[in-house]
């Protein structure tokens, strides 16, 4: 697949999703200054990778994308509140997100908090909406369990814990994995898995998949920590040179640029190698996103 192709794959399915995201927003009974908050990062725009993800992998089954589409706005819905959360001067006390200013900014450190808690909380029902969509209930009850444990504290959140404890510290190259592998490839692998449940792989093509995404995810943080040193505050929607400026440990600050830059085609090309061993209908999308991901300058 080309370039233009993925990039136009992209587009279309980032689009479906904001589409759908909108009309999640519209519901009935939520405070509207709550709504807008909501909306505000929801609707900012970003890549949508995860969402995806979870298409792609439906479709390398060659499995129509309909079912995927709830799971792929509820991990969207996860995404933004770790986001928002992330922005807050507790946190990592950020003032852009997609170069606009963080929701605390607009809406005051209290609504984005709350903005956050009922992203996250409505992850949860919207994810349920797959059955609806026609897939099995016992897929839906294993992918909600997998949500909450790829999003939570031995997942996602975990990881975001050891990053805030990793500040101002020298890690050891064991320790920033860690943080990168649950801060940022979990809810990657969930996505993948997501897909695959929905697809019902067998047990074998899961694992597959599974190495597949866990590469990726560790890429993808990796091509982060590349871009905040060498990316462009118009490409990336925020400062360059934050990691630095909070003293956080990154790959290149550990093994250097140039082996940085070598670990990526390292994960890519393991990550390939799942994929070929998964023997699945169609793995082109998935391939193409594995290649992005490190190429991207954005």
């Amino acid at each position: 697949m080309s370039s233009v192709q993925l990039k136009d794959y992209i587009q279309e399915k980032a689009d479906l999703i904001a589409e759908r995201l909108a009309r999640y927003m519209d519901t009935d009974g939520i405070p509207e200054t709550l709504r807008q908050a909501m909306r505000y990062s929801l609707l900012a725009g970003g890549k949508r990778l995860r969402p995806v993800l979870v298409l792609a992998t439906l479709e390398a089954f060659g499995n129509p994308i309909a079912t995927g589409v709830p799971v792929g706005c509820a991990v969207e819905m996860i995404h933004t509140y770790s986001l928002i959360h992330d922005d807050l001067p507790a946190m990592d006390n950020d003032d852009f997100r997609r170069g606009k200013p963080t929701n605390h900014k607009v809406y005051g450190e209290a609504m984005a908090i709350l903005a956050g808690d009922a992203l996250l909380t409505q992850a949860f029902e919207t994810v349920c909406e797959a059955e609806a969509a026609g897939a099995p209930a016992v897929s839906v009850l294993k992918i909600v369990r997998e949500l909450a444990s790829y999003a939570g504290a031995r997942g996602m959140v975990g990881g975001q814990c050891a990053d805030m404890e990793g500040e101002n510290t020298q890690l050891t190259l064991a320790q920033l994995k860690y943080i990168h592998q649950h801060k940022t490839a979990d809810l990657l692998v969930f996505c993948v898995r997501a897909g695959a449940i929905l697809a019902n792989a067998d047990e074998r093509q899961l694992a597959l998949l599974t190495r597949y995404a866990n590469n990726i995810g560790l890429a993808f943080q990796i091509q982060d920590d590349i871009l905040d040193v060498t990316g462009d505050f118009a490409k990336i929607g925020k400062p360059v040179g934050s990691d630095e400026q909070r003293h956080k440990s990154t790959y290149p600050s550990l093994i250097g640029m140039e082996e940085s830059r070598e670990l990526l085609h390292q994960l890519v090309a393991e990550a390939n190698q799942a994929l070929t061993e998964a023997e699945l209908v169609n793995d082109s999308i998935l391939r193409a996103l594995a290649a992005f991901i490190i190429e991207r300058d954005y």
